[in-house]
């Protein structure tokens, strides 16, 4: 059939947003690797290494069961939500109720984006870090909400500094985002200052979003916390977990966000119109995940505290200035004299070195100057990597 097409547009809200920095950057890491450049991966926060065992046998044993292949409960099942609120007890001493304050996600990064279309209005003010997560800001982009950028500043730990915002503005915010253990700097938060900040949302009437994947990715003996550990908290907060990082899991997409009963609803009541929920036996082999003996995660973050020395002794010898972070899956580091723009540092790297590192200006302007380096990735890789880039940079 011939004809001419549709002059066709894009939706106004689509027109305005930009592609996802990491769909651009796997783009032209495919392209490279389709002319024979091996390239060495530090960038995305994607765990290199498998779950457990355990966790593996209870898929394969739920996937082979024939009356597990229809559609799973909108929000999970009560075995995963169970298994979250245990998990919640268990870890943070924190008491949740599996029907009202949990629910299941198909990976947190859909339920960050989904809570802000089911609670934020047009015109309405979202409070997002920079340099952070570029969900934040494309969510409330996408729903027709202002975006007011709160500076993420070494001298202030990378706490966000909320004393500075207008006024007029807090008159007409809906949402902070906060992140901690932070990505991309590493930062965290102790529970002083998740009190700080629940105050300052039960004061200005205003609904805290908590993305918190890096709970269980620690070092050092650090244990981060939940903000749902606050007194007040679930008046005004949820919080975001994912099965990603703590259990190896990035491909299986599985969540959960925790927290204020109402916002539980709301996320729950916009996600029945917009997804079917996840396939039960990943369901259950999350419910495994959560439920099963923690011990084993202090031998897998040893694995990455070794990857966090390593990339930081690298670092420093090439003369960046890194961050020594006590969580999370990267090293945030200021970039060599002489460079100035993390972009087009990247870019150069990428393309005479073969090695992909994140500009941080990809996370917002107050993350120009920066690069952040993911842990993910082998002792023997890294060590290739930073000869690759020694060498182009001597």
């Amino acid at each position: 059939m011939s004809g001419t097409y549709l002059n066709l547009k894009p939706a106004n809200r689509l027109r305005t947003s930009s592609p996802y920095f990491f769909h651009q950057l796997n783009e032209k890491i495919y392209r490279l690797q389709t002319t024979g450049v091996d390239v060495i991966r530090l960038d995305m926060g994607s765990p290199d290494l498998p779950p457990p065992p355990f966790i593996v046998e209870a898929l394969k044993q739920n996937v082979s069961k024939p009356d597990l292949h229809g559609y799973a409960p909108y929000g999970g099942t009560q075995l995963y939500k169970k298994a979250a609120a245990s998990y919640y007890k268990k870890r943070f001493s924190v008491q949740l109720d599996p029907q009202k304050e949990i629910i299941g996600l198909i990976g947190s990064k859909e339920g960050i984006f989904n809570l802000v279309q089911a609670v934020v209005n047009p015109k309405e003010w979202v409070l997002v870090p920079n340099p952070g997560y570029p969900v934040y800001q494309s969510s409330a982009m996408i729903a027709g909400a202002r975006i007011y950028p709160i500076p993420l500043l070494e001298r202030n730990r990378y706490l966000p500094d909320l004393e500075g915002i207008p006024k007029e503005v807090i008159r007409k915010t809906r949402m902070l985002w906060i992140n901690y253990p932070n990505n991309p700097t590493g930062a965290v938060a102790e529970v002083s200052d998740f009190n700080y900040l629940v105050n300052f949302a039960q004061v200005n009437q205003l609904i805290i979003a908590h993305d918190a994947p890096y709970m269980d990715v620690a070092f050092d003996g650090y244990q981060p916390h939940s903000i749902l550990q606050v007194d007040g908290a679930m008046n005004v907060a949820i919080e975001f977990y994912s099965l990603s990082k703590t259990y190896n899991m990035a491909g299986w997409r599985l969540g959960i966000a925790a927290g204020n009963p109402d916002l539980i609803s709301y996320l729950g009541l916009y996600k029945t119109l917009v997804d079917s929920s996840s396939f039960i036996p990943l369901l259950s082999a999350g419910a495994t995940a959560l439920s099963y003996d923690q011990s084993w995660l202090k031998g897998r973050n040893n694995i990455y505290q070794e990857r966090r020395n390593l990339i930081v002794d690298r670092l420093i010898s090439l003369g960046f200035s890194p961050k020594i972070p006590k969580a999370g899956l990267y090293v945030w580091a200021g970039l060599p004299e002489g460079f100035s723009e993390s972009f087009k540092f990247c870019e150069e790297i990428l393309y005479k070195t073969g090695v992909s590192i994140t500009p941080g200006v990809a996370f917002g302007e107050y993350g120009e100057g920066c690069v952040r380096i993911s842990l993910c990735n082998s002792q023997d890789k890294i060590e290739e990597a930073f000869t690759r880039m020694g060498k182009y940079l001597s």
